[in-house]
Parts: structure tokens; C-alpha cells; sequence
């Protein structure tokens, strides 16, 4: 026999390809490729034509950007060479034979969307500009991009040199859990050897909670932007390619996602289940998820939450053993699960001496099946 009380959290796992449509019905959004995703989730809020390769310009730093921070150090000093302080487009007018950090190359190449800043990072770090898109490729792999092709470390269009919206927000999402991505992306502005150089990313200024990413634009490719932006413990990426409105495509599907859903985060004390202990000098024993559970949810969804353990459990476990399991289920679907550990151990008693009936009983109880034990709302 099963005990099975449901609760309701108030709260759901969702998938946004129903509701986000709504989005597009309700606002024209100017991108031609657009995707919000949720980096704490890895949940796709909107999206629309979300894997069509196209030009991205100089989001592309994005990816030289990880690519320098993995494999550089920050303080290794550059001299520039003039033909990387001639490379054509958007420079932080880095001067030849002069000598910069790493760090203020990044900077420089993040903020004022330096291509010379670009090219000094990556022909001094892998000798020319193909040599190092073979590891933004490397890396692409890595990441599951695989609808992007990296040619150079600028953005500056080329045939085989494109990603798409998707494959870039899943990158940004990486690159937001590196400290030091994240701190320069995040810099209205910069002071490096007496010159100051501003952002080009507006919304760090323009909207609430911001914190990066970067801006791109050639003729070909249009308009290209990718945000990030983070309010009450959830943070979204968002990506538009060829945006002539991308602004404004920002906020309104920014503002949209942030109104509509939050994260709702359960540490495993939340969900402490006491079971029944037999042959241990205790009579309980108390059990946890885990590991911490986190949800994108909606107010108007249903969740139960169902714990599945023995009856009875035998005295010798040990504190983090698997002793049952919890399942979330969102509108009758399983959204996540976690393994049910002990908080502590649980020592026998060598005094007790169940008699063989006793024994037999006992085992045939935790053999007959699991029961659920539900939480309360939360």
C-alpha cells in the first residue's frame, strides 16, 4: 500500500514554445533571429528563427573573449604590431610597439569592440588569426554549437564565418559563469593608459538589472546584440541578429520574461523526510534531496512533489548514501528528480535481536513497495 499526498508549491518547470508565441502576437519583435534563454535553467523563454545561421559581427568576441580567458594569463603583457593596429572597423586604437595587459586588451575589445584589440590577442597567442579560430571551433564543439563557424576573432563577415541565436546564447551563458568575462562585460566604462572608453552596450544604462553583454553591427550582417540581464536570483540571455529595433527588442522581451517568471530555488532541508528505523540505537532517521533543486516557474502551474523511500530502513547507513528518491512533477509531468540521501549516520544497535518472524515481516514491508511522502507548501 502507497501513501500519496499531493501539495502545491504554486510554482512549475515550463517550457516557453506555447507562451512565447503569445509574445510574438502581441509585440512585433525586429529581429530576423531572436532567443531569451534562461541560464539558470537552461529553459528557451522565446525564440524565433532561433537556429538559422547568420553573420554575427562582433558578437563574435564573445567567444575570443572565453577562448583568451581559458588559455592567457590576464597580466602577460602585448606589444602591439601595426598590422594588427590597422585591422579596418571598430578599434580601441591600440598604438604600435606599445605594450598592453591582456586584461586591457579584453577590455578594450569588450567595450570599445576593439578589432585591433582582437587581432593582438589572438596572433600573439596562437600565431595567426586561422590558428586561433581553430580553438573557437574547438571550443564551439565543446559547448554544443553546432550551427556556428568561427573564421576570425573580430567578426568582420566572412562566407564560412557564422552562428546562430541559440548557439550564442548557449555560449553567453557559459561565459557569464567566468568572473572575469562578467566583470568586463559588465564596465560602463574603462580608463586604460589615459584614454577612457565607453561601453557601446546602452542597456547597461538604459535597463534595470544588466549586467553585459556586446554589440555588433556590419553592413551584411545588420545589427547584432546579445544581453544579459539578472533580477530576484534569475538571469537571462538574450540574442538578436539583425535587429534594426534590437533596443527595444531587448527590453520588451526582457521585461516580458522577468513579469511573467521567476526562480524558486529548494535547498534540500526543504524537503527533509524522517523515516522509520529498525535495529539502530535510533528510531528515525532524517533524509534530503541531494542537491539543491531550482525551477523556472508560473504562478497558475501545479506541482507535486513525491518523496520515494522504504517503509522501514535497516540501521547501517551512512550519512550521503542513497536511500530513496525525489521527484518534482509539474501538471502531472516529471520536471526533476534527486536522489534521497541520509543527513547523518545510522548506527546499529547490536543489542537488538529481532526474532526470525519479526525479521521477515520487516523485510517483506520494505520489499512490498515505496510510499511517497509529500512536503508542505513551500
Amino acid at each position: 500500500m502507497k501513501k500519496f499526498i499531493p501539495i502545491l508549491l504554486c510554482a512549475a518547470v515550463i517550457g516557453f514554445a506555447v507562451p512565447m508565441q503569445a509574445l510574438a502576437d502581441e509585440h512585433e519583435i525586429s529581429a530576423h533571429s531572436a532567443i531569451v534563454l534562461c541560464a539558470d535553467t537552461g529553459d528557451v523563454l522565446y525564440e524565433k528563427n532561433a537556429d538559422e545561421r547568420m553573420l554575427i559581427a562582433s558578437i563574435t568576441k564573445i567567444m575570443t573573449a572565453i577562448v583568451v580567458l581559458e588559455n592567457s594569463e590576464l597580466d602577460r603583457q602585448i606589444v602591439i604590431k601595426p598590422e594588427w593596429s590597422a585591422t579596418e572597423g571598430s578599434s580601441m586604437y591600440a598604438q604600435p610597439g606599445e605594450a598592453y595587459s591582456v586584461h586591457e586588451l579584453l577590455t578594450g575589445m569588450m567595450l570599445a569592440s576593439g578589432n585591433d584589440a582582437a587581432c593582438a590577442l589572438s596572433c600573439s597567442l596562437y600565431g595567426d588569426e586561422l590558428s586561433f579560430a581553430v580553438r573557437m571551433n574547438e571550443k564551439a564543439k565543446l559547448l554544443g554549437m553546432d550551427n556556428s563557424s568561427f573564421r576570425n576573432p573580430h567578426g568582420l563577415d566572412e562566407p564560412e564565418h557564422y552562428s546562430t541565436a541559440r548557439d550564442m546564447a548557449v555560449l553567453t551563458a557559459y561565459c557569464m559563469e567566468n568572473e572575469c568575462f562578467k566583470s568586463i562585460v559588465s564596465m560602463n566604462s574603462a580608463v586604460i593608459k589615459d584614454a577612457e572608453y565607453y561601453n557601446h552596450n546602452r542597456l547597461l544604462r538604459e535597463y534595470d538589472g544588466c549586467v553585459g553583454v556586446k554589440t555588433g553591427y556590419t553592413m551584411a550582417a545588420g545589427r547584432t546584440l546579445v544581453s544579459c540581464a539578472e533580477r530576484n536570483g534569475m538571469r537571462l540571455i538574450c540574442v538578436t541578429l539583425n535587429a534594426p529595433d534590437d533596443w527595444n527588442d531587448h527590453k520588451y522581451l526582457l521585461d516580458k520574461a522577468f513579469s511573467e517568471y521567476r526562480i524558486a530555488s529548494y535547498t534540500p532541508d526543504i524537503f527533509k523526510v524522517t523515516l522509520d528505523v529498525t535495529s539502530s540505537v535510533f528510531k528515525t532517521a532524517d533524509a534530503v534531496p541531494e542537491n539543491d533543486i531550482r525551477l523556472l516557474i508560473k504562478a497558475d502551474d501545479e506541482v507535486e512533489v513525491r518523496v520515494d523511500a522504504p517503509r522501514i530502513l535497516f540501521a547501517g547507513g551512512i550519512a550521503g548514501e542513497k536511500v530513496g528518491q525525489l521527484s518534482v512533477f509539474v501538471n502531472g509531468s516529471l520536471a526533476a528528480q534527486e536522489n534521497l540521501v541520509y543527513t547523518e549516520d545510522v548506527p546499529q544497535d547490536k543489542a537488538q535481536r529481532l526474532a526470525p518472524a519479526e525479521r521477515l515481516k520487516r523485510i517483506l514491508d520494505t520489499v512490498i513497495g515505496p510510499y511517497y511522502v509529500i512536503g508542505e507548501n513551500k
